[in-house]
């Protein structure tokens, strides 16, 4: 890519989107162009249309997609297959249409099977059925790969699927009820701190409430109270995770130096599985992850894994050796990322 090309970041406002950007600025690349959700409704066919004629991005960051953590995904299931799917539609076939050089489109390592071999290799894809509680969304995920492949395949074009493991970084949502359980666990043992602390102001300033009774009442739901922070689950389960530069860094490295001919072998019969998975290649049980936390954040009560709530998939480990074969690998530790979310979080 040219230092002045066109970019179009997607989803610019989101933990991934806000990371590209960032990692974009840094690598010298100054004509960005993003709109947010007011300007721009990405389920709007003939909106996007109009965007991509006006503006003729040479390049697209396709990180937009409505997201959240295992309630959310089981709870939403309509919303987010559909939604989804308008999206990464819109814009993958607007791309094509209006002849975007290169498109990346990000997805996520929860479209492998629910029961998948560990460590998760690009090849397992639908070789049987998803995890139950977010399969809608994996699902369009992996329509979304299939419509990258396709175009490539029929009309010519260059357009590359990742798909990071469980990220975290700057701009994560930390809202208790749709985050992931990385930021959820971080927020939950500082307003657990908070009340501990006895410190009240600063409790109902990050809740936005008016009193103690208000307070208490919204935490006690999310199994938040005195010295105690419950978490759904036996907290056997592991899961990875990336810090989000990182993530970006690996996706603007995939858009200067990968084509879609480099995530296929040469001469294939059959054109398949050519996304790349993006993580650490290393993963901690949410037991561990918890403790973790807690030390970082400085909560001194006790832990509480509450066995009568769903675990999710048990092993969800990404093989990155495409990835590293392709010349990329992670720099930022957990705990140092950890480290550095929290400070982001109480200085937003």
């Amino acid at each position: 890519m040219r230092k002045n090309a066109k970019i179009y970041i997607a989803g610019h406002q989101g933990l991934v989107g806000s990371a590209i950007v960032k990692n974009l600025r840094e690598k010298g690349y100054h004509n960005l162009v993003y709109k947010t959700h007011a300007e721009l409704e990405l389920t709007d066919q003939k909106a996007v249309d109009a965007f991509f004629e006006q503006e003729k991005p040479e390049y697209v960051f396709l990180a937009a997609a409505k997201v959240g953590g295992i309630i959310a995904n089981n709870t939403y299931r309509a919303e987010f297959i559909y939604s989804n799917l308008l999206v990464q539609g819109n814009i993958i076939d607007l791309s094509y249409r209006h002849g975007v050089k290169k498109l990346l489109f990000l997805g996520s390592t929860c479209i492998y099977p629910g029961a998948c071999p560990q460590p998760m290799k690009e090849e397992y894809l639908l070789t049987s059925p998803l995890e139950y509680t977010n399969e809608p969304y994996a699902i369009a995920k992996i329509a979304g790969i299939k419509m990258c492949e396709s175009y490539n395949l029929q009309y010519g074009t260059n357009f590359i699927s990742v798909m990071p493991t469980n990220l975290y970084g700057p701009n994560d949502n930390f809202d208790l009820e749709t985050s992931h359980v990385l930021p959820a666990l971080l927020r939950k043992m500082h307003l657990a701190k908070l009340l501990d602390e006895n410190k009240i102001e600063a409790l109902l300033e990050d809740l936005h409430v008016k009193s103690l009774e208000e307070a208490k009442i919204y935490l006690e739901h999310f199994g938040i109270s005195e010295h105690r922070v419950e978490i759904w689950g036996s907290g056997t389960p592991r899961r990875e995770f990336l810090w989000s530069e990182d993530m970006a860094d690996a996706c603007v490295f995939v858009m200067e130096k990968i084509d879609f001919k480099d995530t296929f072998e040469p001469n294939a019969k059959e054109v398949r599985n050519t996304h790349i998975n993006i993580g650490s290649g290393e993963d901690i049980s949410i037991k561990e992850l918890a403790y973790l936390i807690k030390d970082i954040v400085g909560f001194k009560g006790d832990i509480y894994f509450n066995l009568d709530k769903p675990d999710g998939t048990l092993l969800k480990l990404t093989d990155v050796s495409k990835l590293k074969n392709l010349g990329w690998s992670r720099t930022v530790e957990l705990d140092e990322g950890i480290r550095a979310e929290y400070e982001w979080y109480l200085n937003r």
